[in-house]
């Protein structure tokens, strides 16, 4: 019997793959996956951006005919096929068995749930998709995906955006920073994600960073501003541009980070009513078994069984919550003063309405003050 994964430990596994050195180092190619949108919306809220996605292209005819002539050896699991390539010993010949799955009618069903699924996950990759006629030599495949690959896309950007995000918690940033990763091509740079990556490579800074995370205090800043200067003085940030949130959280903050060239061209508070950010967060909960995420009122789980295991994380409480919220506040009448052209948005509203909002913020002039 073959099971599926949640779609949320699915794409956290994938995740931490290509958090990876050999994958951070030399890039990366997915395969099969996202299969639906659904999962194109998670691996793109997680940060996940290819920069070329294509998509090749053939008649369900010919599809079919492709799978028909599979085989497979028992021993290797090297996969062989009848037409195109077939192998020259009898022996490999004669052990080669017909994998499981193939039939033209379960072939013709998984061709109908691909398309119903396709039209639905592309609209996700605006302007970076690629179609390739696959009913051709395999060479001139290759080499039409390897020019296509090695282009670089032009931003939609009018500038190199430099874009910070700040909000309460449950305010939508991460959502709101993955989407413009996705579309502009811009890094996702989260400040509490570097600190927790920092310290995992043990790095020199990580050391600096372990006693304050094991006695859950607070960082000092210029621990915290080391790290983000050697994230943003990586080349694709300088290329490409950043969206940065979770720092600054302060003016003092603000000002260190100015004072050592890393200035924004565009920054947005996202405000959320204190009522609509307890609704989001408090009713948060994960399954320990399969590692699924749920919300108790806009995804709730499918079971009695499941929901009586759910879990809730001791930072999702009315408390924490509310005390994060009102450090917070404290805080963002002098970080408003500081970033004097910052543009505030309503950020209860659908995530996607809030995004065209930041982008004809980026997109527009900056507002001139009136004396």
């Amino acid at each position: 019997m073959i099971t599926t994964l949640p779609n949320m430990l699915l794409v956290r596994l994938l995740q931490e793959r290509l958090r990876e050195e050999d994958c951070v180092r030399r890039g990366w190619i997915l395969d099969g996956i996202p299969e639906t949108r659904e999962q194109a919306l998670l691996i793109q809220t997680l940060g996940v951006s290819p920069r070329h996605v294509i998509v090749l292209s053939a008649p369900d005819t010919v599809l079919i005919e492709r799978n028909l002539g599979k085989r497979i050896d028992p021993q290797t699991g090297e996969i062989y096929h009848t037409t195109f390539d077939w192998p020259p010993e009898s022996e490999i010949q004669n052990r080669l068995i017909v994998p499981a799955g193939i039939s033209e009618g379960e072939t013709a069903r998984r061709l109908l749930e691909y398309h119903r699924n396709i039209v639905r996950i592309l609209p996700s990759y605006p302007k970076i998709v690629k179609v390739i006629t696959a009913d051709q030599p395999c060479v001139d495949v290759f080499y039409q995906a390897l020019t296509y690959v090695q282009t670089i896309h032009r931003s939609n950007a009018p500038f190199t955006p430099r874009v910070l995000l700040c909000g309460p918690v449950g305010s939508g940033k991460s959502r709101q920073a993955a989407l413009l990763a996705q579309k502009y091509g811009l890094v996702n740079v989260c400040c509490g994600q570097l600190l927790k990556e920092a310290m995992a490579d043990k790095s020199k800074y990580g050391e600096m960073i372990q006693p304050f995370f094991e006695k859950e205090t607070a960082v000092p800043s210029y621990v915290i501003m080391k790290v983000l200067k050697q994230r943003l003085d990586q080349q694709d940030c300088v290329e490409r541009g950043w969206v940065l949130h979770d720092f600054p959280r302060d003016r003092d903050q603000a000002c260190l980070m100015d004072s050592m060239g890393y200035k924004p061209n565009r920054v947005f508070f996202l405000n959320v009513p204190y009522d609509s950010i307890i609704e989001r967060l408090t009713l948060r909960r994960t399954d320990p078994v399969t590692g699924e995420r749920y919300h108790l009122m806009y995804k709730p789980p499918p079971t009695m069984e499941i929901q009586a295991r759910l879990l809730q994380n001791p930072k999702d409480s009315e408390e924490q919550i509310r005390l994060r919220m009102e450090q917070f506040y404290r805080n963002s009448a002098e970080l408003h003063e500081f970033y004097g052209q910052a543009i505030t948005l309503n950020g209860d509203q659908d995530p996607y309405t809030v995004f065209e909002y930041i982008e004809s913020g980026i997109i527009n002039p900056l507002p001139k003050k009136v004396p």
